[in-house]
């Protein structure tokens, strides 16, 4: 009976939205059955292929964004997508341009990208962002609003672009950013480092103690 309600309470929640505007849905059922009640994703961001899609528990995924799990897409645990951001597997600008009126319907279109895409646990992505296919972002990053993000991205790297238009680069570390408050909270060490692990959290930390 729980997982029929489940299946019911999006579409229900997409129908209210119609009149009432975006909603935050508690509760995430990932295409292998396990369920994350913690996650939370608008009724206005658009999933494209969930069933190449896996969140963690405890994702937040914001208003208007395009979350594309066709060629597979993890967001682990924690994970944060603002507003207006597009998480790709799968691009096919580039055929478009090459291939013209024969891309359509075409069953292997020339230039397609089809890459599996990863954001690491708590990270955060700032809004009208796009994270490209095969993207793999460490955890605990920071991606600045208006990025393109390609490639790797280290742990705890803060990304973004240097130049208007040009993709995102490494412009800090979020562990630097962590310490003052993890310094006035020592009953959030434990906490920090189940995630992010002892060596980090003393990084975070300064080198200092983890008691």
């Amino acid at each position: 009976m729980t997982q029929f309600v489940q299946q019911l309470k999006r579409p229900i929640s997409r129908l209210l939205a119609v009149l009432t505007g975006p909603r935050m849905v508690y509760g995430w059922r990932n295409a292998d059955g396990s369920y994350c009640p913690h996650t939370r994703v608008s009724t206005h961001t658009s999933i494209e292929s969930p069933a190449g899609l896996v969140l963690g528990d405890h994702v937040f995924v914001g208003h208007f964004n395009r979350v594309d799990g066709s060629n597979g897409l993890i967001l682990e645990e924690g994970v944060q997508l603002t507003n207006f951001i597009s998480v790709l597997s799968h691009s096919s600008h580039r055929s478009v341009r090459i291939m013209g009126r024969r891309y359509l319907g075409h069953p292997d279109p020339v230039g397609y990208v089809r890459r599996p895409t990863r954001i690491g646990a708590y990270s955060f992505i700032g809004p009208h962002s796009v994270i490209a296919p095969g993207a793999e972002l460490g955890k605990g990053v920071i991606v600045q609003g208006y990025s393109f993000v390609s490639g790797e991205v280290p742990d705890f790297a803060i990304v973004g672009p240097k130049d208007l238009g040009q993709p995102a680069v490494v412009i800090g570390d979020t562990r630097e950013m962590d310490r003052q408050l993890l310094q006035r909270h020592p009953e959030l060490h434990a906490v920090y480092a189940h995630w992010a692990g002892q060596d980090n959290l003393r990084r975070a930390l300064g080198g200092g103690s983890t008691s």
